[in-house]
C-alpha cells in the first residue's frame, strides 16, 4: 500500500549518520513537527540535526490526508466534555497559530496550498445530535462556524456545521521544502538511521544510541509519533490507531470542500489537483486500534466499495493507511520526558489531527528550549493535573491492553505448526514453547518470533499491508519482522524454521 503523496515526491534521499557527532539539539523523526522543530531551532542559531529511522515523510506525516483545519471533526466537543471551554480555546489557539504560521510558510517558499472550507457533517439522522454539539463548542472557543441544514453531495448527509477558509495541501511537497530549508541553514538531516536508545553521557551530555553508532546531544526532541523512550509512560497513555485512504479518479464533479462524518464509520474526503490536470478524490475511514481487527483488508475493501456507489464513475488508483495516536485524556502531550526533565522533550497525540496541531507542537517546544513558550502551551503539556480528570479512560484503555496480552498468549496454547500459509495470509503458532510468526509474501515463507520485543504482546498479521502488528501500544513490522514503527526499536527476531524459504510458482 503506497501513498499517493509518494508517487511524485521530489525528496532526495539522505546519508545515513556519522556516528561521534555533537549537537546542541537533536530532533528524533523527520515528520513535519520533527522538521519544524529543527527549522525554528537552526533560525535561532542553535546547532541541530534530525534523525530519521527511514525516509522523510515515510511516516504518518506522508500517508495523511494533510487537511489543516481549526474544524477538526468532533474534537471539539470531546475536549470540552474531558476539560471544559477554556480548554477547547486554548486547544484552538495553538491550532489557529499552528496554521498561520503553516499558511504563511507555504505563500513564502511557493508550495501550493487549496483553500477550502472544512465540514464535519451528519450521516444520519442520529449524528446530528454530535454536528450541533460541535457548533456549539466551536462557537464558544470563538470559531465562526455555521449549521448547514442541507448538502449538496453525492454521500449520505443529513447537514453539517462548516468553516470557511481552511486549508489541504500535499504534505510531501512541504516535506520537502522544510527539508531543503533546514540543510540550507548547515543542519544536516540523517536518513535510514534508527534510534534505539538515549543514555546519559559526559559533560552534561545525552548519548543518542543508533543503529550506526552514537550521536551526542545537549537536548533531545522526540517527534517520532509515539515516543520511542519508555520513561514517562507515553505508551499507556495513548492508543495506536489504523485508518484506510484511497485515491480515486473521478469523471464526475468532486466537491470542492473538506469533509468528515461526526460518527462511524468515519468517511473522510477532500479533492487534490492530480497530475494531468484534473482532480483526484481522496476518501478515507474505517479505522481500528492497531492489531485489533482480522479484517483490515476487508475494511480497506469496504471504503472502496462505499466510494463507487456514491460516485459510480469512480475508479480507484492507489490506497494506502495512516497510523496516529489517540490521547487517553484528549488532548496532545507536548512537553517534558519526565516531569522536570526539560532537556528531553516530546510531542505526540494529535488524534489524527497533525497538521495544525504539529506545528503547534513545534512552536510549543522551541518556546520551552528558548525559555519563550506560548501561552497556550500549559494546556498542551506532557504532564498535567487535568489528566487525573482521564483517569477513567486511562484504566479503560489499559484493561484493554491487558487483556490483548493474556489472549494473546493463551490463544497460544491450543495451536501447533500448520501447513504452509497461503500467498498473502500469515498466522500465529506455538513450536513447542515458542510463539512463531509465519507468514508467505511473494512466494516467500518466513518465521519469525511472534513476540513483540516492547513489551511481550503477541503479534497479529494484517492482510492489507501484508504486516505483524502488535495490538498492545501499536508497533509493526514487515513481514520478515522488519521493525516498521515503535514503540518497539527493535524487529522480531528471524527463526529458521522447516518451511520452504521460497514456494514453488
Amino acid at each position: 500500500m503506497t501513498s499517493l503523496w509518494f508517487n511524485d515526491a521530489q525528496v532526495p534521499a539522505r546519508l545515513r549518520l556519522t556516528p561521534g557527532l555533537h549537537f546542541d539539539t537533536v530532533v528524533v523523526g523527520g515528520g513535519l513537527t520533527g522538521l519544524v522543530t529543527a527549522l525554528l531551532l537552526a533560525e535561532s542559531g542553535v546547532e541541530v540535526a534530525v534523525v530519521e529511522s527511514k525516509r522523510v515523510g515515510m511516516g504518518t506525516t506522508g500517508a495523511s490526508t494533510a487537511k489543516i483545519s481549526l474544524l477538526q471533526g468532533i474534537r471539539a466537543q470531546q475536549i470540552r466534555g474531558r476539560h471544559g471551554d477554556r480548554a477547547v480555546a486554548d486547544y484552538v489557539a495553538a491550532n489557529r497559530e499552528g496554521l498561520r504560521w503553516l499558511l504563511h510558510y507555504c505563500t513564502e517558499h511557493a508550495v501550493a496550498v487549496q483553500r477550502v472550507p472544512a465540514l464535519t457533517y451528519a450521516q444520519t439522522e442520529s449524528e446530528m445530535s454530535a454536528v450541533r454539539a460541535e457548533y456549539e463548542a466551536t462557537r464558544a472557543a470563538g470559531l465562526a462556524t455555521t449549521l448547514v441544514e442541507e448538502l449538496d453531495v453525492p454521500f449520505p448527509a443529513h447537514g453539517a456545521v462548516r468553516l470557511e477558509d481552511q486549508a489541504q495541501l500535499d504534505p510531501m511537497a512541504l516535506l520537502a521544502t522544510l527539508a531543503a530549508d533546514i540543510e540550507s541553514r548547515a543542519a544536516p538531516i540523517f536518513e535510514s538511521t534508527l534510534a534505539k536508545g538515549v543514555r546519559s553521557g559526559d559533560k552534561d551530555e545525552f548519548i543518542i544510541e543508533t543503529e550506526h553508532g552514537d550521536l551526542h546531544a545537549r537536548t533531545i526532541v522526540l517527534a517520532t509519533g509515539t515516543p520511542i523512550l519508555d520513561r514517562g509512560g507515553f505508551f499507556a497513555r495513548l492508543t495506536a490507531e489504523r485508518s484506510y485512504l484511497s485515491a480515486f479518479t473521478v469523471s464526475e464533479p468532486i466537491p470542492h470542500e473538506m469533509f468528515i462524518s461526526a460518527g462511524q464509520p468515519t468517511r473522510s474526503l477532500r479533492y487534490t489537483p492530480g497530475p494531468d490536470g484534473a482532480d483526484l478524490l481522496l476518501v478515507g475511514g474505517n479505522g481500528h486500534v492497531v492489531g485489533r481487527t482480522d479484517a483490515a483488508g476487508r475494511r480497506a475493501a469496504e471504503l472502496i466499495d462505499w466510494t463507487l456507489g456514491c460516485f459510480p464513475t469512480a475508479e480507484p488508483l492507489l490506497s494506502w493507511s495512516a497510523q496516529d495516536y489517540h490521547p487517553v485524556d484528549e488532548l496532545p502531550y507536548v512537553g517534558p520526558l519526565l516531569p522536570g526533565q526539560n532537556r528531553i522533550l516530546v510531542a505526540t497525540g494529535y488524534a489524527k489531527w497533525g497538521m495544525a496541531n504539529g506545528v503547534a507542537a513545534a512552536l510549543a517546544i522551541v518556546g520551552q528550549i528558548n525559555g519563550k513558550p506560548p501561552r497556550w502551551s500549559d494546556t498542551f503539556t506532557s504532564w498535567r493535573p487535568s489528566e487525573l480528570k482521564s483517569s477513567a479512560a486511562a484504566i479503560l484503555a489499559n484493561t484493554a491492553v491487558a487483556q490483548q496480552l493474556s489472549t494473546g498468549w493463551l490463544h497460544l496454547l491450543g495451536t501447533g505448526r500448520g501447513e504452509v500459509p497461503a500467498e498473502g495470509c500469515g498466522r500465529v503458532e506455538r513450536h513447542g514453547l515458542r510463539p512463531t510468526a509465519v507468514c508467505t509474501v511473494d512466494g516467500a515463507t518466513t518465521e519469525v518470533s511472534a513476540v513483540c520485543p516492547h513489551l511481550y504482546g503477541i503479534v497479529r498479521w494484517n492482510d492489507a499491508e501484508r504486516s505483524w502488528d502488535c495490538p498492545l501500544h501499536g508497533s509493526r513490522f514487515a513481514a520478515d519482522g522488519t521493525l516498521l514503527e515503535g514503540p518497539a526499536t527493535r524487529s522480531l527476531t528471524p527463526i529458521a524454521g522447516p518451511y520452504p524459504r521460497v514456494l514453488p510458482r
